[in-house]
């Protein structure tokens, strides 16, 4: 599933094709995604895009009537193409431009989203009970400690709760608490402030690199112009159990947690 960095570099690939442009038509090839797409995108015909942000992993396109959501779900890819290019199987959903853009949804899965907010109004709460961005302000050395208190649930799922802080996805999560030492199943409210803020700092450390170098390379995600992401050559635990850790090189392990894997050095986190 493309995680918080690779929806943020998505993001940075289609605003400079889209932003200030004029929608000339609106293609619903198949609108049973995660949620039927609503007959109110075709009304997107003749407005222009106000502006293209992101919360959490949705990316939200902005237009004097409304904003218009996006989500990649498992497998999908928007991709900013010319409009004569061929359209592939899975291609549901494009919004084309007056000067010849396509901005095009592939998603095998069909677990994405195309949603429209009617004067930016979020009716089915997607949003309003997000936690924080974790690159911003609102993440701040002490918000894991106290959100923590009392918790038992492990660290890794704790991190992993949108609710909490929104973003931190299970690559993310595996690479943060290597880096900050911590073991996975550490129950969250076990946790001294101390450590909890180290991990808040390396969280957004970590997401900031990654987006710097474009995201990780999955096997189901490419950038907007179709090039691969580069940060899987920095990953130092996630997708390498069994193989030797580069710190110590003690044979990393795996287990599951929450049905994710989960990948740690026995020696390095505590």
């Amino acid at each position: 599933m493309p995680e918080l960095p690779e929806v943020e570099v998505c993001r940075l690939g289609i605003l400079p094709h889209i932003i200030n442009q004029q929608v000339s038509g609106v293609i619903v090839r198949n609108a049973k995604l995660r949620w039927p797409i609503p007959d109110e995108v075709n009304n997107l015909v003749s407005e222009t895009v106000l502006s293209v942000k992101r919360r959490s992993k949705y990316l939200l396109i902005q237009f004097n009537t409304g904003t218009l959501l996006l989500h990649l779900g498992m497998s999908g890819t928007v991709r900013i193409v010319d409009s004569n290019v061929e359209v592939k199987k899975h291609d549901h959903f494009d919004l084309a431009f007056t000067h010849g853009k396509i901005l095009r949804l592939n998603d095998p899965r069909r677990f994405g989203a195309v949603l429209w907010f009617a004067e930016h109004i979020d009716k089915q709460g997607l949003l309003t009970k997000l936690g924080p961005e974790p690159l911003t302000d609102d993440f701040f050395a002490g918000y894991l400690f106290t959100k923590a208190k009392n918790r038992k649930v492990p660290i890794k799922t704790f991190i992993m709760n949108n609710h909490i802080v929104v973003g931190v996805g299970n690559i993310y999560a595996n690479e943060a608490l290597f880096k900050a030492g911590i073991l996975p199943t550490t129950p969250a409210g076990k946790m001294t402030k101390k450590r909890l803020d180290k991990l808040t700092e390396i969280i957004k450390t970590i997401l900031a690199a990654a987006i710097k170098q474009g995201g990780t390379t999955l096997k189901d995600f490419t950038q907007s112009d179709g090039k691969p992401g580069y940060f899987a050559q920095e990953l130092m635990v996630y997708g390498r159990a069994g193989q030797s850790c580069f710190v110590c090189k003690t044979v990393l392990e795996e287990i599951r947690q929450a049905g994710r894997s989960s990948v740690f050095c026995s020696e390095c986190q505590q």
